[in-house]
C-alpha cells in the first residue's frame, strides 16, 4: 500500500518529430505532479527505452534536464526531452527517485508510454 502522504504523480506526451541519421526521433513532454503532503524533489531518474525489435537501452542519472526540482504540494513540473529510436515504434517506462522533505525517499513510477510513427500501428 502506497503512503498518500508521498504521492507523485508522471504523465507523458510524446510527439514524432522526424527522422535524425537514419533513426526515428520523438520528443516527449513530461509533468511531474506532487499529489501528497510533503514538498519533494526530484533526485534521480531512470528510464528503460525499448525499440520495435525488444532492444532496451537504461538510462540513469541525477535529476532531469540538468536539474532536481523540489515540488511542494499542488506543484506540477513539467519538462521536455527526446529519444531516437531504430525502429518506428518504441516504447519508455521508468521511475523518478524522490526525497520528501522529511527525508523520506521513495519513488515516482512513470507509466510506460509509445512512441510511435503516426500511422506505423493502423
Amino acid at each position: 500500500m502506497n503512503d498518500l502522504r508521498y504521492q507523485v504523480e508522471v504523465t507523458a506526451k510524446p510527439t514524432y518529430k522526424g527522422q535524425q541519421n537514419g533513426h526515428y526521433a520523438f520528443v516527449y513532454e513530461i509533468s511531474i505532479h506532487n499529489a501528497g503532503s510533503f514538498s519533494a524533489q526530484l533526485l534521480n531518474r531512470h528510464w528503460l527505452i525499448t525499440d520495435g525489435n525488444g532492444k532496451t537501452e537504461e538510462v540513469k542519472g541525477p535529476g532531469v534536464i540538468g536539474e532536481q526540482p523540489v515540488l511542494v504540494p499542488g506543484d506540477t513540473y513539467t519538462y521536455t526531452s527526446g529519444a531516437l529510436l531504430k525502429t518506428e515504434v518504441g516504447s519508455m517506462r521508468g521511475q523518478f527517485e524522490m526525497q520528501a522533505d522529511d527525508g523520506h525517499r521513495f519513488m515516482a513510477p512513470i507509466r510506460a508510454f509509445t512512441l510511435a510513427v503516426p500511422g506505423a500501428l493502423n
